[in-house]
C-alpha cells in the first residue's frame, strides 16, 4: 500500500476553488477574504487534513508557536518536569515538542549546542534546557531557560529548587535519628544542584559537630547504575555507614537494591534518604524518605518564564528558587544499638 502523499496548499486551493494566496490569507488569518470564502477554505483544510509547514510558517511570520524542551534522557525527573510544562502550555496558543538525546550524550559539551542550532529560528520560538551539561547562551532571537543549570556562570534565566536547604533537611533528619556515619551518594558534579546538595550535607554535619568522613562521600552522578555500584561498595565495608543520603531518588532506589542484594534490611540495618520525591519513591519497598522538590512546578515555571521572554518580556537575571521539604516515609529509622 502506497503511503498518502502530503496534502499541499495547492491541493486546498484547487478543491476550494480559490487561489493559493487566498488560502495563505485564511491560514494566517489576514484581512481581505470574504466570510463565506473563509469558511469554505477552512472546511476544505479540515476535510483534507492540511497542516502548514512549521518551517514555511516561520519564514513568513518569524514565529512557529512551538516551544522545545531539550532533555538528555526521559528519566523520572525529566518525565515529571514535562508534566508540569504540559500543564503550563495549555491555553497559551503554543505547542510543546520534546527533544531527547536518548541518553547518548557522549559529547556533553556539544549535543545541546547542536540541538539548539538546529531548532532555533525555524522550528521553535524558544527552548527549555533541562540539566544542561555545558555553559550555554541562547541563540540570537531564540530565548532559552535552564532548569537545574550548569555550575558555570551562565546568562540564561534559571529555574531551581532550594537544593542547599533540602540537603540540610535530609541530613538533619538522619542526625536527629541518631546517625553519625552518614554517607553521601553525590550527584553530577557539573550541576549547581549537586554542589549545593553536597554543601548542605556538609553544613548540617558541621553544625552538629560531626566530622565528615571523606571515604563516605562517593560518586553517584544522579545515575542509577553508577550509584548502585558505589552503594554496593559502601555497604559491603566492615565499617559501613548506618545511613545513606543519596543526592537523587534514582540513586536512592539503586541503594535500596544494593542493600537487598547484600542481605541488608532497610531501615533496620541501614537508613536511606533520597532527593526529588519522584512517584517511584512512594511505591518502592520500603517507601522512601526523601526531599521533595516541586518538579512539576519547575516545568510549569520554566514555560511561563519562557513564554514571557518570547512575548518581549524582560529577562530576569536572578534564578527562580522554589522551596523543598522533607517527606518522611519508612526507609529511615534510628540506627541499631549494636551498629
Amino acid at each position: 500500500m502506497q503511503p498518502r502523499s502530503r496534502v499541499t496548499i495547492r491541493d486546498v486551493a484547487a478543491q476550494a476553488g480559490v487561489s493559493v494566496a487566498t488560502v495563505s490569507k485564511v491560514i494566517n488569518q489576514r484581512y481581505g477574504v470574504a466570510a463565506d470564502t473563509f469558511a469554505r477554505v477552512r472546511a476544505v483544510i479540515d476535510e483534507l487534513g492540511y497542516e502548514a509547514s512549521l518551517v514555511a510558517q516561520s519564514l513568513r511570520n518569524h514565529k512557529t508557536n512551538v516551544i522545545g524542551i531539550l532533555v538528555a534522557d526521559l528519566e523520572p525527573f525529566s518525565t515529571e518536569l514535562l508534566k508540569g510544562a504540559a500543564d503550563a502550555i495549555r491555553g497559551t496558543g503554543f505547542e510543546l515538542v520534546v527533544y531527547s538525546a536518548g541518553g547518548r550524550t557522549g559529547d556533553p559539551q556539544g549535543w545541546e549546542r547542536r540541538y539548539l542550532s538546529r531548532l532555533s529560528g525555524t522550528l521553535v520560538d524558544g527552548a527549555v534546557l533541562v540539566t544542561p551539561a555545558a555553559e550555554l547562551e541562547g541563540l540570537p532571537g531564540t530565548p532559552v531557560v535552564a532548569v537545574d543549570p550548569h555550575t558555570g556562570r551562565s546568562p540564561l534565566p534559571a529555574i531551581v529548587s532550594d537544593n542547599l536547604r533540602g540537603a540540610q533537611l535530609a541530613t538533619e533528619h538522619l542526625l536527629a535519628l541518631g546517625h553519625r556515619r552518614i554517607a553521601l551518594l553525590a550527584g553530577r558534579p557539573d550541576l549547581q544542584s549537586a554542589q549545593l546538595r553536597e554543601t548542605g550535607y556538609r553544613r548540617a554535619l558541621a553544625t552538629a559537630g560531626v566530622e565528615v568522613d571523606e571515604t563516605l562521600v562517593v560518586a553517584g552522578d544522579y545515575d542509577g547504575e553508577l550509584a548502585g555500584a558505589s552503594a554496593r561498595e559502601l555497604l559491603a565495608r566492615p565499617d559501613r555507614p548506618t545511613a545513606v543520603f543519596a543526592a537523587n531518588d534514582t540513586s536512592a532506589l539503586a541503594t535500596l537494591d544494593a542493600a537487598a542484594a547484600l542481605g541488608l534490611r532497610v531501615p533496620d540495618d541501614v537508613s536511606v534518604v533520597g532527593f526529588d520525591n519522584i512517584p517511584e519513591s512512594a511505591l518502592c519497598t520500603p517507601p522512601l524518605t526523601t526531599v521533595e522538590q516541586p518538579i512539576r512546578e519547575m516545568g510549569h515555571r520554566a514555560i511561563t518564564v519562557l513564554i514571557g521572554l518570547i512575548n518581549g518580556g524582560t529577562e530576569e537575571r536572578a534564578p527562580v528558587v522554589l522551596d523543598t521539604k522533607l517527606v518522611v516515609r519508612s526507609s529511615s529509622a534510628p540506627p541499631r544499638t549494636d551498629s
